[in-house]
């Protein structure tokens, strides 16, 4: 029986650790750098190329279980199946609650169903973890549109645009109100 009870212990340790989400990887540098050189991009083409890098740092998951239920998720969303696509990343979140991919890649399968108060809570969530993220920001601009909250909208437009410059959602910017000439 005393033997019993240590192994009992150690396969509870191991069965948790199993369960428990590693930090997701950081690349606040490489994502720094990014939004530098996209602030200085000569043309959208250019800065389209550069924000790629972008993307492929969100899109690396904290490990190979995250990984699989993100990327499970988001095909699920590609093939128009959202909720079946937000049941995978709820599980991805409850697994990964420190990971901001894992809530914008919610949010937007939420926004494509037009569930924009479903969308909101999760962008603020992944802005949280990651308050550089570009598309997290153009989300939450659009995602407030959506709920007629323009003047937070024109708010979060701006921040995303202040990260880069080049998205296509500036085409939604209003334009500050001045004199005439």
């Amino acid at each position: 029986m005393k033997l019993v009870l240590p192994l009992l212990l150690v396969a509870q340790t191991a069965l948790a650790q199993e369960d428990t989400c590693p930090q997701a990887p950081d690349h606040s540098a490489e994502t720094d750098r990014i939004i530098a050189e996209l602030r200085v991009a000569p043309d959208e083409a250019t800065a389209r190329r550069i924000s790629q890098g972008l993307w492929s740092a969100w899109l690396e998951a904290p490990d190979a279980r995250a990984q699989a239920l993100l990327d499970r998720g988001m095909a699920l969303r590609e093939q128009f199946a959202f909720l079946e696509s937000r049941d995978v990343l709820d599980e991805l979140v409850e697994y990964c609650p420190d990971y901001a991919e894992g809530y914008n890649q919610r949010a937007f399968a939420s926004f494509l169903r037009r569930d924009f108060d479903s969308a909101l809570p999760d962008l603020e969530r992944a802005l949280e973890l990651n308050p550089k993220h570009v598309a997290a920001l153009s989300g939450k601009a659009l995602t407030l549109m959506g709920l007629g909250r323009d003047e937070e909208a024109q708010r979060a437009l701006r921040s995303a645009l202040d990260l880069n410059p080049w998205l296509s959602e500036r085409a939604l910017l209003d334009e500050p109100e001045g004199e005439d000439i």
